[in-house]
């Protein structure tokens, strides 16, 4: 008798779903909503949500240098790219501060033509215009552009 389990298994073993969900979220946090099964959707979106919490409290000023470094390497656990790290705890954390919750939402799409699985929007709920993401991965890209040349 299967008791207690709260985990969502997705069809997966461990590894292939924290791998998975790992860089589900690491696309959200790049992109701003990414699309994808509904099931995969509700497991993503409480990763999201526990890492946009975490990057919130290093806003606090009440919380020491030794917290916020501890908060960096959790979600650098899940989070693996540093540039999304760096916009989680720089840009995407400063805009839901003073929001108790609710840092995502799904939009239902409908059916996949292929198999008949039920798809989703998962997005972040104050995220920016594309042509502001598209600008500010721009300006990213020249700043590396000029310290591999300066080197």
């Amino acid at each position: 008798m299967r008791k207690g389990n709260k985990l969502k298994v997705l069809q997966r073993t461990h590894s292939h779903r924290k791998a998975m969900l790992n860089n589900m979220v690491t696309s959200l946090f790049y992109h701003e909503a990414i699309q994808t099964t509904v099931a995969k959707a509700k497991v993503a979106r409480s990763m999201a949500e526990k890492l946009i919490t975490r990057a919130r409290q290093n806003t606090e000023n009440d919380l020491d240098n030794a917290g916020k470094v501890h908060n960096v390497r959790l979600a650098a656990k899940a989070v693996r790219q540093d540039e999304v790290l760096h916009k989680l705890f720089n840009d995407i954390a400063p805009r839901y501060e003073g929001v108790p919750g609710g840092y995502t939402r799904i939009l239902k799409l409908g059916r996949r033509s292929s198999d008949g699985a039920e798809m989703a929007l998962l997005e972040l709920t104050r995220k920016k215009d594309l042509a502001q993401i598209k600008e500010e991965r721009k300006e990213l890209r020249e700043s590396r552009r000029q310290k591999s040349d300066s080197k």
